[in-house]
């Protein structure tokens, strides 16, 4: 059985995490997340309930992947951008 690449990103403001994985065909996003090791090494980030997509495309953490997919991880907008522009303004 032939393995699909597909990497796992997540940012804050300070650094970008990436890692690229094997994984079995017919894997979903939320098994990609759980073999990136994010869930253990930014524990408290709220990555558990982030909304997720593929190639800046929302998905639900049940997709299936294909191989050569983009799953991001999306952390909260602290402020609504229309909001913010109002405030500089």
């Amino acid at each position: 059985m032939a393995l699909i690449s597909v990497e796992v990103v997540w940012a804050t403001p300070e650094q970008q995490q990436l890692v690229a994985l094997q994984l079995a065909p017919g894997s979903t996003v939320e098994a990609a997340i759980e073999q990136s090791g994010f869930y253990r090494r930014f524990a408290g980030h709220g990555l558990e309930s982030a909304d997720v997509g593929i190639w800046g495309r929302v998905v639900p953490r049940t997709h299936t992947l294909d191989d050569g997919d983009r799953v991001e991880i999306y952390r909260p907008l602290r402020m609504d951008p229309r909001e913010a522009r109002r405030q500089r303004a």
